[in-house]
């Protein structure tokens, strides 16, 4: 068990994309208890905001790709794929579902004052802006070459 474990701690691969969406989600949160005046332990490991915690991992793991494996690795490849999906999805997808949840909760809100009808509340934070994916593909990159050099 111990050599199992010292395999996956020198794995400096892992060890970048794992350090990239920790420091994320801990910038994140400062992030928004600076700008909120309110500490929520959700935002440790909560989706969306800023950084993008996703863009951070994703960069970091195919980075550390790049050092560990070269441009013309199956591993690169893999990783700069899962790169695009992760980057597409949390910058698109994400975004306009949060978008959505926002007008249906404000809606709900308006037609429970009418009625009887209890919805809970839609979680509106869950995709990021391209600013917000930058700047997490930037950290998760930086983080990925101090792992590395």
């Amino acid at each position: 068990m111990h050599e199992i474990w010292t395999e996956i701690l020198s794995n400096r691969t892992l060890i970048a994309a794992f350090l990239g969406w920790f420091i994320a989600q801990i910038i994140k949160t400062l992030l928004y208890l600076i700008i909120n005046k309110e500490f929520r332990p959700e935002r440790l490991v909560g989706a969306g905001g800023m950084p993008s915690s996703h863009a951070a991992t994703v960069c970091a793991l195919t980075t550390g790709s790049i050092f560990q494996y070269g441009l013309t690795s199956f591993q690169f490849t893999i990783s700069l794929v899962l790169t695009a999906i992760v980057i597409h999805d949390a910058r698109g997808v994400r975004l306009e579902t949060g978008k959505q949840a926002t007008i249906l909760n404000k809606l709900t809100e308006h037609f429970a004052s009418d009625t009887r009808m209890s919805m809970p509340k839609l979680k509106e934070l869950v995709g990021h802006t391209p600013f917000q994916v930058i700047v997490g593909s930037v950290l998760g990159i930086l983080i990925a070459l101090i792992v590395f050099l």
